[in-house]
């Protein structure tokens, strides 16, 4: 394990495996760099990449503040990539796709960037969280809720059926891990706060993204996932859509196809 000093003087703890170009992994909700199959990606693509995982503020042996702002969120990777040599490729999953987003907007030494299935909500007959969620997730989170948090993300949020919940709960390891980055969740619903409204994307707002830019999306996935993937696709100024069977992530990662699809990208043997 490795650690830096983001801007705020928040510890961030990394890893690092592999050697060649530099490659950032940026996990979504409830994920964090030793999630099982986080470890197995960047292992799979260690043979092209130095591979650098990183927990996210408030998860796992990462430091946090005492209140939450994006802008911190993206200092944190800022200073990742600093830790890279200065800048990096980027592959982000769900939430953290939009973190990197907002941090290549905000001028951010990202190279090339892989956005895998951001969970954005744009079409009016899409199914959509609540109007409150982030607000929800917030005050459940304040007062120390965490189980129905984690339950209220997961099903208003995500769209799991409840017996997924129920399920989760007679898995102790599996159980424990959520329960440890709950108190994180409102800072993904931050994240998505105004985009999951079944809204069209602005163009205008993701101008500056100019840099080569995969948006991932599994043929398998919810419809309003692939929705949100095609429209970030279009607005964007340099991205490709890559639809494929089996690269979806509402349920277990296919690590191996991902890692071939990035190894792609990021070597640019694929020209946006």
């Amino acid at each position: 394990m490795y650690s830096l000093i983001s801007k705020d003087g928040t510890q961030i703890a990394y890893d690092k495996v592999g050697q060649g170009p530099a490659l950032v992994l940026v996990t979504g909700a409830f994920s964090y760099r030793k999630f099982p199959a986080l470890i197995q990606l960047a292992e799979l693509l260690s043979d092209r990449f130095t591979v650098y995982t990183y927990d996210r503020r408030g998860r796992g042996d990462s430091g946090d503040a005492n209140f939450y702002a994006i802008e911190r969120e993206i200092e944190d990777l800022k200073a990742v990539l600093d830790a890279a040599g200065g800048s990096a490729g980027v592959w982000a999953l769900s939430s953290g796709a939009m973190l990197a987003l907002k941090a290549a907007a905000g001028g951010a030494s990202i190279t090339r960037l892989a956005l895998h299935e951001p969970p954005l909500v744009v079409e009016p007959g899409d199914r959509k969280p609540p109007a409150d969620f982030a607000v929800k997730v917030k005050e459940l989170i304040a007062e120390n809720r965490r189980e129905e948090a984690i339950k209220y993300f997961m099903t208003k949020g995500m769209g799991a059926p409840s017996f997924v919940v129920t399920m989760m709960r007679l898995m102790p390891g599996v159980w424990s891990n959520l329960m440890a980055v709950a108190p994180t969740l409102p800072y993904d619903a931050a994240l998505l706060d105004g985009y999951m409204d079944g809204k069209p994307l602005s163009a205008s707002e993701w101008s500056r993204v100019i840099i080569p830019t995969l948006v991932i999306e599994g043929t398998e996935s919810p419809s309003s996932l692939r929705h949100g993937a095609q429209a970030l696709a279009r607005v964007l100024p340099n991205a490709k859509l890559r639809s494929g069977k089996g690269l979806g992530h509402t349920k277990k990662l296919n690590s191996r196809l991902i890692s071939t699809e990035l190894s792609t990208f990021f070597e640019n043997k694929e020209v946006i």
